[in-house]
């Protein structure tokens, strides 16, 4: 068994490759469980800043095979060139696996350093691949692990109360364009986990004239649910005619708001010099980049977030670099474990059926002492054959100083000098 990641993000891309590698990405867990032997389980973890794929490998020698599976398989869900693909995504093995993941996991890694949304899009990550039969035990280990030491980073490390986020961050852009939140009226696109964090956010502000919008038609049920006005299939236009802010996150592939049709509510909107604030949060680009050339119109997307995004107190990060190193450290020697309980079940087994063997040799009733000792002596001769064998052979290689090690190792036992 071997973990492996293969990750692209922010750090390394443009969003805009990042989005290209990002489309289709449902489909590649399944067709890496289904479709390469050497491919046991595989975990996908796409937001809009990073795009990254877990598997669990049968055995280290197939690495190379399921790395070219990973390739394939994002090249045809994403329709990219395979030689993109691979110049995108970096590869991690052994403990760079764990260290990565918890230090995405506690928003270390992320485009807002610090943010929490990224510990619910991990766990729901797993919990997919999970539903589909995709993970395995020592995927779901793994990203048990990224959970725990994310909510230590948040309690010890102070990152809960700093409330970081993308969307805040793109609020607090927006609010100097914007009317003070109490009088503004938003619009939502979108009714996924990431409008339902862009809800919270406009709520915590003071904003509470919010309308939602859904390309899909499930504007209705979320705003039932959540206390806001719903905007009717084909209305989108003519919310926006009034409105001072635009949140978008739908992560539709195909935009939804373009140019003609922002134009068209401003001028129905006779807003009078009024700027309309459109924050696109959808690394799919819910907004077409020309409605940042409109008159009277301030777009803000993912890119603008990331140029301002503030900077982690190096205190706080410091703090919480060495609980996710901690953390990752101790995964690995956990792992390490694991690689020998089936050798210390066989020796179990040995051993306990020597002792069943003496055992059935003994007569029934009140056994006499030297019968006992006659027999404990036999199960100490029959554990001890196979190592006093070994003894030999290793000196006959001459091993012997890797046989001591592992007498010393394995028992405790230091021999004599000779």
């Amino acid at each position: 068994m071997v973990l492996v990641s293969l990750s692209a993000s922010h750090h390394d891309l443009d969003l805009e490759v990042l989005d290209r590698l990002s489309v289709g990405a449902g489909s590649v867990a399944h067709q890496l469980v289904a479709q390469s032997p050497t491919v046991d389980g595989a975990v996908v973890l796409a937001t809009c800043n990073r795009f990254e794929v877990y598997l669990d490998v049968a055995d280290a020698e197939d690495l190379s095979v399921a790395v070219d599976s990973v390739i394939g398989a994002v090249g045809r869900a994403s329709s990219a060139v395979e030689d993109e693909v691979r110049g995108a995504l970096r590869l991690r093995t052994g403990a760079d696996v764990a260290r990565h993941l918890f230090s995405v996991a506690s928003g270390l890694d992320s485009m807002v350093m610090g943010e929490r949304e990224i510990a619910g899009q991990v766990r729901r990550a797993v919990a997919e691949a999970q539903a589909g039969l995709l993970s395995t035990t020592e995927l779901d280990r793994l990203f048990g692990g990224a959970a725990r030491v994310s909510r230590a980073v948040e309690s010890e490390a102070g990152l809960g109360a700093v409330g970081r986020s993308i969307v805040g961050v793109g609020l607090d852009l927006a609010a100097e364009h914007a009317p003070p939140w109490p009088r503004a009226k938003a619009v939502m696109i979108g009714t996924g986990s990431y409008a339902g964090a862009s809800l919270a956010a406009l709520r915590a502000r003071g904003c509470t004239d919010v309308h939602v919008y859904s390309p899909s038609g499930r504007a209705g049920e979320f705003a039932r649910t959540r206390g806001v006005a719903p905007v009717a299939p084909g209305s989108l236009v003519h919310a926006l005619e009034s409105a001072d802010v635009v949140v978008s996150c739908s992560g539709s592939l195909t935009p939804v708001l373009d140019a003609e049709a922002v134009e068209r509510a401003i001028v129905a909107g006779a807003r009078g010099g009024r700027p309309l604030v459109v924050v696109d949060l959808s690394l799919q680009r819910d907004v077409e980049p020309g409605v940042g050339d409109l008159p009277e119109v301030m777009l803000i997307d993912l890119g603008t977030v990331r140029e301002h995004a503030p900077a982690l107190g190096e205190e706080q990060f410091a703090r919480a670099t060495a609980l996710v190193v901690a953390a990752a450290e101790e995964f690995e020697a956990s792992l390490q474990e694991r690689a020998v309980d089936h050798a210390v079940v066989a020796l179990r087994a040995h051993v306990l059926a020597a002792v069943e063997a003496e055992v059935a040799r003994l007569p029934g009733g009140d056994v006499p002492a030297e019968l006992v000792e006659r027999a404990l002596r036999r199960l100490a001769a029959t554990l001890l054959h196979t190592p006093s064998v070994r003894a030999r052979d290793a000196a006959r290689a001459g091993q012997v100083e890797d046989y001591l090690a592992a007498l010393r190792l394995l028992h405790g036992i230091e021999p004599p000098s000779s």
